[in-house]
């Protein structure tokens, strides 16, 4: 018994540290996935770690004659070794040799088939040891769950710590280093317990020689960025140029290339810009979205080209006085305000690795950081514009979280808080009487796809502070790739009007939308005009979303209407623009449905069949139906969560981190507490759920309120709030699986498999269908469908333990007979 205690504090080390690694390496994944590929693959990670988890568990309960409780922490050491080599293997793979294609071949299957296998095999081993650990170890199983919890919730904060500080390619090897560190743990607890003491053989058995090995390796590929030990595939293309510079945080990639001359980059020339020579480098956020940085010396002749740029028409009506940028990148914005008379100029920018470029490793290419009165800001720029009591003469955001989320049809880690109705309030307040909010996207001539809704927001928003003619405030001009929409804080006057005429056709630009006289396009004009109820009848006639983007739906870069027929056929007749992105984004993820489906079907449901065809029938309805509501119901809210988050924190893996570690640390202290609290009473299980559904649904109500009053505070205030906000629904869900499984094993233990396999199934499946309710419905639907489920568990729950109750009265009258 004492060396069982002995055992204890290793073997819970190790538990813990291995879970960890599981979240982080999810987490990871993500952000790997999003610069291999595009945004909506990041979700895939978390269908794939479900997926594992749950097969690896399955697999320890089918081979149970393998893992025999004796040899449990020799068979945790080696599963420990397993799981760090298989994430060094997978992250090889994952960075070097895949190549995604969306398209009907063959091929496009086996693609996707090897992006699986590489995917997958981590969290398989990390689920063997997680079921091994809850059904073979002599600890209390609420202790063992508890360091579980615990360990995964850690997990989703110590890696922004990690992304922050390394690369993700060093960041894997820093996981798989711990995972075998775990190793480590589970073999000095089988050293304590005299567990199995025949000699340890091969490398899995020996998992310190993996830290050292993994530990070094990880030390190496940061020392010698931006090389690395491996080179990586972007969008199906080797990097094998040298960057100038390459930096990793934990939500972006950036690589610099080295100094070029040529044309200067604009983002929407003139025809009639003059030749010229420039010294710049070209930034990549991710491999899709990117910026540039012009070599500048403080002579602003050199930059004179700027002035031809569409995105710059708004210096025309104001130059002087105060401006803000949202989005500084290579500086570019900036350097235009200061080109055109601005003396006061404040740049807004979430990436701190910009900031970082310019006032360091770049400063003495660009000087920007050094013109007096210029203020570079880190932070969130929705926040930062909620809390200042600056006013602005003039702010500006061009392009920003541009093909990134335009590709990525704004799934499932792309939500923009900047493009809602509720952002763009707090844009127009921070303006000056006569200020000016100046916007540019990307235009098509033929489709108004970003243009036309970039005009309803503008307009909504206007109507949004009592503004009864929007109209009189809106300019819009376009190039032959590139709008700019100018929104006045006050009527654009008669000059005005006419010196962004004159300039515009200056420049060889059409003025798309000016207040005295018609819109060059129908369509555009019917969308200034329009309000909320006529802008449902125009997304119905052009089969575009051109619908008001808000907090419930951030989604302003998907336009594609998949209800509709006619809004498919039009994405597949597009040459190029942002519908081409979404239908590329939905058949991704139609791909990776039918590839969950198949994966569960096969690998979980099939083989856990024969557990559940020997029980009663009734026994059998009940709990699959049980258990598959919690599987969805769990899913549908973490998703919702994760996305109402993702716009509150500022950026996507903000919102997947905090929502993860809040959503796991609080089921996992709701399912200590069922322990003790049980629901063993029919009001005290309709009470939960009833609970636990309202809870839920009258989050839409009061997160809104919420995120008004508290979005102007700094990050780690936001953050807070938000697990104050998610907690709740957590401890609640929590109590959801452990009941029922009391509640299925009181009648007939047999069936446990399946249930598992069928939660597991449900969860997989559950996490590709909540983000495509969210996008072609709301964040919203998301939430209540998941309230629902968990409605439906109190009746379903009442008829399973009517059963158990006559199970019982079965066998007390057995025990009587006989």
């Amino acid at each position: 018994m004492e060396d069982v205690v002995a055992a204890r504090n290793p073997f819970l080390a190790g538990l813990f540290l291995l879970c960890m690694c599981g979240l982080m390496l999810q987490i990871t994944e993500t952000r790997i996935l999003s610069v291999i590929a595009f945004y909506h693959l990041a979700f895939f990670a978390i269908s794939m770690a479900m997926f594992g988890m749950t097969a690896g568990a399955l697999y320890v309960h089918f081979k149970a004659e393998r893992f025999p409780a004796e040899r449990l922490f020799r068979n945790l050491t080696w599963i420990g070794s397993a799981f760090a080599i298989s994430a060094v293997l997978s992250a090889l793979f994952l960075i070097s040799t895949v190549v995604m294609s969306v398209n009907y071949s063959a091929m496009a299957v086996l693609l996707w088939v090897k992006l699986i296998l590489i995917l997958v095999p981590p969290y398989f081993f990390a689920g063997m040891a997680i079921s091994l650990a809850l059904t073979r170890s002599p600890f209390p199983v609420g202790l063992v769950y508890g360091v579980d919890m615990a360990g995964a919730a850690s997990g989703c904060l110590v890696i922004l710590a990690l992304l922050d500080w390394t690369d993700a390619v060093s960041a894997l090897l820093t996981i798989a280093a711990l995972g075998a560190a775990a190793g480590v743990c589970f073999a000095l607890a089988r050293r304590a317990a005299g567990d199995d003491p025949a000699p340890a053989a091969g490398v899995l058995q020996r998992p310190l020689h993996l830290v050292v090995l993994f530990g070094v390796l990880a030390g190496a590929n940061t020392a010698i960025q931006p090389y690395g030990l491996v080179l990586t595939t972007v969008h199906n293309k080797l990097e094998t140029s040298m960057p100038a510079a390459l930096r990793w945080n934990s939500f972006s990639r950036v690589r610099a290339s080295q100094d070029e001359i040529g044309a200067p980059d604009l983002w929407g020339p003139s025809p009639y810009t003059p030749a010229a020579q420039v010294s710049q480098r070209r930034m990549d956020i991710d491999g899709s979205a990117g910026t540039v940085m012009y070599r500048f010396d403080g002579d602003d002749t050199k930059i004179d080209f700027l002035r031809y740029d569409i995105t710059n028409l708004a210096y025309t009506i104001r130059s002087h006085g105060r401006a803000a940028i949202i989005g500084v990148g290579g500086g570019r914005d900036l350097l235009s305000a200061h080109l055109f008379g601005f003396r006061d100029l404040t740049g807004v920018e979430l990436n701190p690795v910009f900031i970082n470029l310019l006032q360091h490793r770049f400063r003495d290419f660009n000087h920007l950081a050094d013109i007096p009165g210029t203020r570079l800001v880190v932070d969130e720029a929705r926040s930062w514009f909620a809390r200042t009591q600056d006013r602005f003469d003039l702010v500006e955001m061009s392009l920003v979280d541009t093909w990134a989320a335009t590709g990525a049809g704004a799934f499932s880690l792309s939500e923009n808080g900047l493009y809602t109705m509720q952002g763009w309030r707090h844009f127009l307040d921070a303006l000056t009487p006569t200020g000016v909010f100046t916007v540019s996207r990307w235009y098509n001539p033929n489709n108004v796809t970003e243009t036309g809704r970039l005009l309803s927001l503008a307009a909504a928003s206007l109507r949004d502070r009592g503004i009864d003619q929007p109209e009189a405030h809106l300019f819009l001009a376009g190039s032959w790739n590139l709008a700019t929409l100018i929104v006045s804080a006050a009527p654009l006057s008669a000059d005005e009007l006419a010196r962004l005429r004159a300039r515009t056709d200056e420049l060889g630009f059409h003025v798309l939308v000016i207040p005295d006289a018609p819109a060059a396009s129908p369509v555009l004009q019917q969308i200034v005009i329009a309000d909320r109820q006529a802008m449902d009848g125009l997304t119905r006639v052009h089969h575009l979303d051109l619908s008001v983007p808000t907090d419930d739906r951030p989604f302003f870069f998907n336009q594609l209407i998949l209800s509709d027929p006619h809004s498919i056929r039009l994405a597949l007749t597009a040459q190029a623009g942002v519908i081409t992105g979404n239908l590329l984004a939905n058949v991704t993820v139609a791909i990776i449905v039918v590839a969950s489906f198949l994966l569960v079907l096969f690998a979980m449901v099939v083989p856990a069949l024969p557990a559940v065809r020997q029980t009663p029938s009734r026994l059998a309805r009940l709990g699959t139906l049980y258990f598959a509501l919690i599987g969805l119901g769990f899913m549908f809210i973490e998703i919702g969560l994760i996305q109402r988050l993702s716009v509150f924190l500022g950026h996507p893996v903000y919102g997947l981190a905090i929502g993860l570690f809040g959503i796991i640390l609080s089921t996992g202290l709701g399912s200590l507490i069922s322990e003790r609290v049980t629901l063993d009473t029919g009001p005290r299980v309709l009470g939960w759920a009833g609970l636990l559904c309202g809870y839920v649904m009258l989050m839409s109500l009061w997160f809104p309120v919420l995120v008004n009053t508290f979005e102007g505070q700094d990050l780690v205030v936001r953050a807070l709030l938000s697990l104050l906000a998610i907690v709740p629904s957590g401890l609640l869900m929590g109590f959801g699986f452990p009941t029922g499984m009391r509640l299925v094993n009181a009648i007939d233990s047999r069936p446990t498999p399946w249930f598992w396999a069928v939660n597991g199934a449900a969860g997989v499946m559950a996490a590709s269908m909540a983000v495509i309710i969210s996008i072609s419905y709301s964040i919203n639907a998301s939430l209540w469908i998941g309230a629902v489920c968990y409605l439906l568990l109190g009746p379903i729950a009442l008829g399973l333990g009517r059963a158990t109750d006559v199970e019982r009265s079965a066998s007390r009258a057995s025990i009587v007979h006989n």
